[in-house]
């Protein structure tokens, strides 16, 4: 069996239309599930939506911190909600820091972003629940720094990208990474898999975010996940059967599914 979850989805981002489309499919390639992360508060919603209407959605809750920062009643809101309603979400996320949003502005000030993750990731302890991060380049560290600090292991770093001092940092750390379409051509993204430790992996899409090569002009769909494992099976040169009940069975563990 080749069965696949989509770790790491923005299932809400689609239009309606495309999320009925994509539901239907879902057997037909063998997935079994979704993560589908949320954005903010009428994301946090929607995905619940989402999940009650679905079976195969397993939604996180969280705030993107590629965004404007929050007000102080638009963060109680938030976590006021997501505590009424924890024990419906598979994870926290998608949180973390700006790094892209940061790089586009040098007067930038990070500080409220680190507080606001503080306060996730002190939920995740207290809740018993995975953290799904946002967290690439000079951040990682950062939030390395944060996830030490409260103990916190089963943390996930969706397409994770840094030097090979975080990735040896978090490979000792025991942390997850999951893996995108952009495998198949991206240099920066195949040698992280070759070093990674398939059992510390995943495979997500980070849909409706749009892919190249072979997928240009296609709308991203968990399908793609078929051909990243293709890829990480001829990178880490391990038989594609194996590969594919090792990130399956890595998935279904971390997340509890």
């Amino acid at each position: 069996m080749r069965q696949i979850i989509d770790a790491h989805i923005h299932l809400d981002h689609y239009q309606d239309n495309e999320i009925e489309l994509m539901m239907k499919g879902l057997n037909r390639i063998q997935c079994t599930n979704i993560i589908s992360v949320s954005f903010d508060l009428a994301s946090c919603k929607r995905n619940l939506e989402l999940a009650n209407q679905y079976l195969q959605v397993k939604p996180a809750f969280g705030f993107h911190p590629e965004q404007e920062f929050p007000s102080d009643s638009d963060v109680g809101e938030l976590i006021s909600w997501i505590d009424k309603n924890k024990d419906k979400m598979i994870a926290i996320g998608e949180v973390g820091l700006p790094y892209y949003l940061r790089t586009e502005s040098r007067s930038f000030r990070l500080e409220g972003y680190i507080e606001l993750l503080e306060s996730f990731l002190k939920l995740a302890k207290r809740w018993e629940k995975p953290i799904l991060l946002h967290a690439v380049y000079d951040d990682a560290p950062v939030v390395c720094n944060l996830l030490e600090k409260y103990n916190i292991k089963n943390a996930h770093f969706h397409w994770f990208k840094g030097n090979a001092a975080t990735i040896e940092r978090m490979i000792k750390n025991g942390y997850y990474i999951s893996v995108t379409p952009d495998v198949l051509y991206e240099q920066e993204i195949q040698e992280l898999v070759k070093i990674y430790p398939i059992e510390k992996m995943m495979v997500e899409t980070d849909g409706p975010w749009p892919f190249e090569g072979i997928f240009s002009g296609k709308m991203t769909h968990p399908w793609m996940i078929h051909q990243s494992i293709n890829a990480i099976s001829e990178l880490k040169k391990e038989e594609v059967t194996s590969i594919y009940e090792t990130l399956y069975n890595n998935t279904k563990c971390f997340y509890g599914i």
